[in-house]
């Protein structure tokens, strides 16, 4: 992540606050900052959303398009990451730091979703070994205070649960197969997103794991745990980053508290989609009713 530099005294009052569970935005070490998410956002994307999560701001896009299934896996498509630092949410970003981040990120993201039961892929498959839907997922960090990893992980949920693919009609045998991909967009079918993880970021402060670090937080550690996690409370992945250990009395816990987390960030997370698909059907039909 990149550097945000603390006198001592502001680490120290930082470091303490947290052993006393109290956080210096008035949170304890398990509470998410306020966060929103819009969807439909980008409007020549398959599903896109944006999503705000205190001053870390993020837009995602996917693109569906037609292409190749990977020779290991004939029968399915494929979900592809990546995502661009902008200049604009850190100077830092300016020169290679930002690039490097992307690629974690993305990196962290693919791990996340890797686990087989995460995103059915075969239901992207459209003709075995020739041909598959390849969704495209990039997303743009527009602000950084902290808390991107997770923030990304929400707004790419939010983008592909609503996401939609062009029903197709394939015709023709052998060298004349063709395939036709229908232009109606009422004419098409969702991804089901019911197994796909968020991510949940744990920080190690003083004695402490906390949720969602601020970005002055993660300035006081130098360990981290990503988890991916389902809306089961099932664990996708786990990744420890920075320096030292993680004691093994504290690693039921540290678990325990990311399933937790996550769970409750899906219960937003529905709540904040529902509500965005409900305001955008009430639109059409207002429009309808109008013309």
């Amino acid at each position: 992540m990149a550097s945000f530099l603390l006198s001592k005294p502001e680490i120290d009052y930082i470091v303490d606050g947290v052993n006393s569970n109290y956080r210096a935005d008035g949170r304890t070490c398990k509470d998410y900052r306020h966060f929103n998410i819009q969807t439909g956002v980008v409007s020549n994307t398959s599903g896109s959303a944006k999503i705000q999560l205190d001053r870390t701001a993020a837009v995602v896009g996917v693109k569906a398009e037609l292409g190749s299934p990977l020779p290991m896996s004939p029968g399915k498509g494929r979900l592809e990451f990546f995502i661009d630092c902008s200049a604009l949410a850190s100077p830092e970003f300016e020169n290679r730091e930002g690039e490097e981040l992307g690629q974690h990120l993305a990196r962290r993201l693919v791990e996340a979703y890797h686990n087989t039961s995460a995103i059915d892929l075969s239901q992207l498959c459209v003709i075995p070994g020739q041909q598959c839907w390849i969704l495209y997922v990039d997303a743009l960090v527009l602000e950084w205070s902290g808390g991107v990893l997770d923030a990304l992980s929400m707004a790419v949920w939010a983008a592909l649960s609503t996401t939609l693919i062009p029903k197709l009609t394939v015709t023709g045998e052998g060298e004349e197969l063709e395939i036709e991909v229908s232009d109606n967009p009422h004419d098409s079918t969702k991804i089901d997103v019911s197994k796909a993880p968020v991510v949940v970021t744990l920080t190690q402060v003083g004695r402490e794991y906390l949720v969602d670090a601020s970005q002055e937080e993660e300035a006081c550690s130098s360990l981290r745990v990503a988890m991916g996690v389902d809306r089961e409370g099932h664990v996708t992945s786990a990744n420890k980053e920075g320096d030292g250990g993680i004691p093994y009395h504290k690693m039921n816990d540290i678990v325990t508290l990311g399933v937790d987390v996550g769970k409750q960030v899906f219960q937003r997370l529905d709540s904040l989609v529902q509500k965005q698909l409900s305001s955008d059907t009430m639109d059409t039909t207002e429009q309808t009713m109008f013309r």
